[in-house]
């Protein structure tokens, strides 16, 4: 055996590292069109350099449900509506925010999360359980007398104090999981009126309502924009966009309370309202529904008119930029999630879109330099794409026929409204084996116009509401100290990033 010396040995080192690299053969591949893309998709990903500086503002899309399939199919919706290839389409947001990661969802006593705990991870960084908000592992569900000594802060409440602007913004109730966790504590998702607290929690807990609009952070949210009227209006009082409907509240008129609360502050209801507000706002509460605000594809239809997600975000952006010490908002699309738990997968694709719009607008309207924009998901649902549909069949279409005969549709669900069930009133202790399988059969596809957005995608199990699922979710991000959202993470590590960002004190 040979032996080198050190010094002989270095030098063939050195020699070695002063080598040229060597020229690399073409492969037969190179002019294929799918590894040309590559190469210039290779080329963008060396192009992204971590942006390592501080954050004057953070931009937070939580998009109710969003799980994986429903990016995919979203991607491929958004490419068919558009005339062109969907499936190698992108959505605004995967390019526009390069940054990615996989994001368990678990709480800290469900292996499947429900929207509260997760938002609660998001806003405050800590796991939490199942119906509650604002609060940590040590609180009790729906036990108030658990609450006070469990209740976290919420970014929103460390960027007020801060000096920073504030906004949020839902197409859900304005007082559901999600926005809530911008700024209520409570041990019962569901207490958003004080007449849906129980009997134990009145005088002791507030309801969600009544918390934003005595939320005491800094100067208060400079916007607030989303649905839920009627948590925040007296049983007495009747609804401006439809005199059947009335308030939900047993006390307290909140829309008065909070236009007196601030000199510079307007209340708007419909899409004229919110039409007139201009930069110069100095805090604006807009609720544009009694409950949850429309669908991206029945918004048209609205009695009052309502914005959409898009011009929501670029207005809230327009009001919030006055602050030079920069802001913190929230854009939820929470009917993403609600589309889902109806089996209707049209418009949860719709929706989904719809906040890949906001997001662009989003991106548009600011200096991304200095702006960390992320976007995620709370949860997953049982959303599938199954079969072998060829290449550029509709996404709503149908993908192939099953043993049974019958088509069946590229989107289902695992479980939901979608599913067969026997007729009310069946025996099935009379019935042969044969006769249920045949009361059970699936419907016949065949004369169906399944991309219909009224249609319901078929489903396993039957439930009146389909439900989440524990698959992980994306975190797509851009901006100052986006490049940390990488790899597998934990859910309540995107405060932590969003925190560090800012440069705010994340410690207790």
């Amino acid at each position: 055996m040979v032996k080198l010396s050190r010094a002989l040995f270095a030098g063939v080192s050195t020699l070695a590292l002063t080598l040229p690299v060597l020229a690399q053969t073409a492969v037969p591949q190179a002019d294929d069109s799918y590894f040309l893309a590559a190469q210039e998709q290779l080329a963008a990903k060396e192009a992204v350099q971590p942006n390592t500086g501080k954050a004057k503002n953070v931009i937070m899309f939580i998009v109710d449900g969003l799980s994986i399939p429903t990016i995919t199919a979203a991607r491929i919706h958004e490419g068919q509506l558009a005339g062109v290839d969907g499936e190698s389409h992108s959505l605004a947001f995967e390019t526009l925010l390069p940054h990615t990661a996989l994001v368990k969802t678990y709480t800290h006593d469900s292996q499947v999360a429900d929207s509260a705990p997760t938002a609660t991870a998001i806003t405050s960084g800590v796991k939490s359980l199942n119906g509650t908000i604002g609060v940590d592992q040590t609180a009790v569900l729906e036990d108030c007398s658990t609450q006070a000594g469990a209740t976290t802060t919420s970014i929103f409440e460390q960027a007020e104090t801060a000096g920073l602007a504030t906004g949020i913004i839902s197409t859900a109730r304005i007082t559901h999981a999600t926005p809530a966790a911008a700024y209520a504590h409570t041990v019962g998702r569901d207490w958003e009126n004080d007449k849906s607290l129980p009997e134990d929690a009145v005088g002791k807990c507030a309801d969600i309502a009544s918390q934003l609009v005595d939320w005491s952070f800094g100067d208060g949210f400079e916007v607030v924009f989303g649905g839920g009227r009627a948590n925040f209006m007296l049983e007495s009082q009747k609804d401006p966009e439809d005199e059947t409907k009335t308030g939900s509240r047993k006390e307290r008129d909140l829309i008065a309370d909070w236009q007196a609360k601030y000199n510079d502050g307007q209340y708007v209801w419909n899409q004229e309202g919110f039409d007139a507000l201009t930069a110069d706002t100095g805090h604006v509460l807009g609720l544009f529904n009694g409950s949850h605000m429309q669908y991206e594809a029945d918004r048209e239809g609205d009695a009052g008119g309502e914005p959409s997600i898009a011009e929501m975000t670029t207005k809230a952006i327009d009001i919030l930029s006055k602050n030079e010490n920069g802001y913190v908002l929230m854009v939820e699309g929470g009917r993403v999630d609600h589309a889902h738990h109806a089996g209707n997968a049209a418009r949860a694709l719709t929706d989904a879109i719809a906040v890949s719009e906001a997001m662009k607008a989003a991106y548009d309207a600011v200096n991304p330099e200095e702006t960390l924009i992320v976007l995620t998901a709370d949860h997953s649902h049982v959303f599938t794409i199954a079969g072998y549909p060829t290449r550029n069949n509709p996404i709503l279409g149908i993908a192939g026929t099953g043993d049974d005969g019958l088509p069946y549709t590229t989107l289902g669900y695992m479980n939901g409204p979608g599913a067969k069930t026997l007729e009310e009133g069946a025996d099935v202790s009379k019935m042969t084996g044969e006769e249920v399988r045949t009361a059970l059969q699936r419907a016949d596809l065949t004369e169906v116009d399944t991309t219909d957005v009224d249609f319901l995608q078929q489903a396993l199990i039957p439930m009146g509401s389909e439900s989440h699922a524990g698959d992980d979710v994306a975190v797509f991000a851009q901006g100052p100290q986006a490049y940390l959202l990488d790899g597998v993470i934990e859910q309540n590590l995107i405060y932590h990033v969003m925190a560090k960002a800012l440069g705010l004190n994340a410690t207790k």
